[in-house]
This record gives C-alpha cells, sequence and structure tokens, in this order.
C-alpha cells in the first residue's frame, strides 16, 4: 500500500491572517465621532448599518490582500515545514463576495509565494489532510466529522476560547512544544483518515 502524503491544511482568517484586526481597524476608520465602537468577531448585536459597512469592507479585494500576518498562525506553519509536512492552503470562499477569492489568492502569492498549495471550499469538510490549522469551531467540527482520527491546531482566540475537543489542541503562543508533538505522533501515525 503506498503512504498516505503527509498534509498540513491551513485555514487563512484568524489562522494566517488577522482578519480581526483588518476588519477592527478599517471600521474604526470609518466610524463617525459620536458612533459607538463595535468590534469584531462579535458583530452580531451591531446595528444593520454597521453590518452592511463591515460587508463593503469584505467586498474589497485590496482589503483582503492587505490582511497583516498573524504571528501564532506563522509559528505552526514553521513547524510544518520543520516536520516536513506539505502544507496547503484551505479556505472558505463567501458565496457572495468574489473579490475575496482573489483577494485570498494574492495575500497567498505575497506572504507564502505563488507555488503555494490552496483549495478555496465552501466545505472544508470534504478535503482531504493528516491535520487542519484552523480557528473557526465550526468549520473544524465538520471538518472532524469524516475524520474520527484527526488531528486540528487550532489557534487561540475569543471565538474559540471555550471550544473544547479531544482531537483539538488550542496554541496560544506558549504551548508550541505541545503542538510539536501532535503533529509528529499524526504524521507517524499509519492511516491518517
Amino acid at each position: 500500500m503506498p503512504e498516505i502524503e503527509k498534509i498540513a491544511l491551513f485555514d487563512m482568517d484568524g489562522t494566517l491572517c488577522d482578519y480581526e484586526k483588518g476588519l477592527s481597524e478599517r471600521l474604526e476608520e470609518l466610524r463617525s465621532p459620536n458612533e459607538p465602537v463595535f468590534l469584531p468577531p462579535i458583530l452580531d448585536n451591531a446595528p444593520e448599518y454597521i453590518k452592511t459597512r463591515a460587508d463593503l469592507i469584505r467586498a474589497s479585494e485590496e482589503w483582503w490582500a492587505n490582511l497583516s500576518k498573524l504571528k501564532l498562525g506563522f509559528d505552526i506553519w514553521d513547524l510544518a515545514e520543520e516536520l516536513s509536512y506539505r502544507r496547503m492552503i484551505l479556505t472558505q470562499g463567501p458565496k457572495r463576495n468574489p473579490a475575496s477569492w482573489s483577494g485570498k489568492k494574492r495575500w497567498i502569492d505575497k506572504n507564502l509565494g505563488q507555488d503555494t498549495d490552496v483549495t478555496i471550499t465552501r466545505d472544508k469538510g470534504l478535503v482531504y489532510g493528516t491535520i487542519l490549522i484552523d480557528d473557526f469551531p465550526k468549520y473544524v467540527e465538520r471538518w472532524l466529522t469524516w475524520r474520527k482520527n484527526g488531528v486540528v491546531i487550532m489557534p487561540a482566540n475569543l471565538v474559540n476560547q471555550n471550544y473544547r475537543h479531544p482531537q483539538v489542541t488550542r496554541y496560544d503562543g506558549t504551548n508550541l512544544g505541545e503542538v510539536k508533538e501532535k503533529m509528529i505522533w499524526a504524521k507517524n501515525r499509519i492511516h491518517n483518515l
């Protein structure tokens, strides 16, 4: 039986890209002096005009292409290279925002190189990988649905601070050794599905 390729799937927003910082800064630039401050990721209770403003920001290809790097994600990216994983981007593509797709690709080209493998999907659960690096619990759950032995590394943030799952290791910048152990364990298993 051929050896299964060891693939590390990396999310972008909130994992490699500082999505929340980028959206917060842009919302602040557009805020009038008397408006209250609404910060991501908690925009659910914001008025409709704030949600519309956030949608307009996210409709910009330039905004996506120029998000800053997120250190937590790049710590894991570098570790995956050290452990000889094939690193691939697995990012969700918004249905009604084609500019985000091209903006994300431009970000990848600029920050990771044009030869970086990328899958833009609506359903991360359909994509094979040895491990998934993703900050968003909903996408993690979907991926784990089909991988009873799957391993997930989750960059820590406010949205996932209370999330717990036996197959998920949260990385907060202080436990890279634990993350490395999980990644080595996943890489050395015989079956990774």
